[in-house]
């Protein structure tokens, strides 16, 4: 069995959930979106961070050209992973790819440090907007700076292995 996994990494932490990824399944090839030639393989893992609610936009151009395939996707995101808009980031993306006829054998994600650059400009919105730094948001982002951690690393491991276990049975 052909399998792919593709990541887009930003500030380097869905990179370092795709690499734990591939260890649990090193017959893999292991690729960021930017090297990837074509997508001829029989099972694709396809992972990135959150933008708005879906994949960053080089994941999703990438999700989008998936078709009939079976897959599973992992992103990382600032938000809470318990929270309903992580909720909604699984549900999206499972849409998207169920769109294009594919199969979807399952996912991960995780809490992931959020780009410097981004809280940045938040900080220098007007306090009367909605993405200006609350002590909630500033509490989730100094949360998020420690993320993925070795336990986050280890769950996909473990959440992968287990995937794969079910595909090759």
């Amino acid at each position: 069995m052909k399998i792919l996994i593709a990541y887009s990494s930003k500030t380097g932490n869905t990179k370092k959930v795709a690499e734990s990824i591939f260890s649990a399944i090193p017959t893999a090839d292991l690729k960021n979106v930017d090297e990837l030639e074509n997508l001829d393989y029989d099972f694709i893992v396809i992972g990135g961070w959150i933008d708005k609610g879906i994949f960053d936009p080089k994941g999703l151009k990438i999700a989008k050209k998936i078709f009939n395939k079976k897959v599973a996707f992992f992103f990382t995101l600032g938000a809470y992973p318990d929270s309903q808009h992580a909720k909604d980031c699984v549900v999206n993306i499972t849409k998207l790819l169920e769109e294009n006829n594919n199969e979807v054998i399952g996912h991960f994600f995780c809490q992931g440090a959020i780009d410097p650059k981004l809280i940045a400009w938040m900080s220098s919105l007007p306090s009367d907007h909605v993405m200006s730094p609350s002590e909630e948001r500033k509490k989730r982002w100094d949360d998020a700076s420690t993320h993925p951690d070795k336990l986050d690393l280890e769950n996909a491991y473990k959440t992968f292995k287990n995937i794969f276990e079910t595909i090759n049975s």
